[in-house]
């Protein structure tokens, strides 16, 4: 069964042109902007994937982490098909695009969770 984070933050990248992965690299304040995709639970069952997946934007401005956050959101509930070697069915966004705290007052974070059904291509 594919591994969502290495579905949806290679098509993030791509769709949006942002730097995206799995996880924040140590020089962060050096890659804004920045989605990162990270598997935070959902059940998995023999032929598809229900994975809650959280997203977080990095950026260097409260308002640049604003607007890229619902350019994510919009994407992503629009995804459907074909992504890699996996099929999206459907994505819903469970708790849209919120301030979260982080240690380097430098950077500015917004977060997002969203539930994502996908299958095997």
């Amino acid at each position: 069964m594919p591994d969502v984070e290495t579905v949806l933050a290679p098509w993030l990248e791509a769709t949006l042109d942002v730097f995206s992965a799995a996880e924040t690299p140590a020089d962060l304040e050096d890659q804004l902007p920045m989605i990162r995709v990270e598997r935070i639970g959902g059940p998995d069952k023999r032929f598809s994937e229900h994975p809650r997946v959280a997203v977080d934007v990095f950026a260097a401005t409260a308002d640049e982490a604003r607007v890229l956050a619902g350019r994510v959101r919009d994407a992503l509930v629009f995804l459907s098909g074909p992504v890699g070697v996996s099929v999206v069915r459907d994505v819903r966004c469970d708790s849209g695009p919120s301030r979260q705290p982080w240690a380097n007052e430098a950077i500015h974070r917004r977060g997002a969770t969203y539930s994502v059904s996908l299958r095997a291509a």
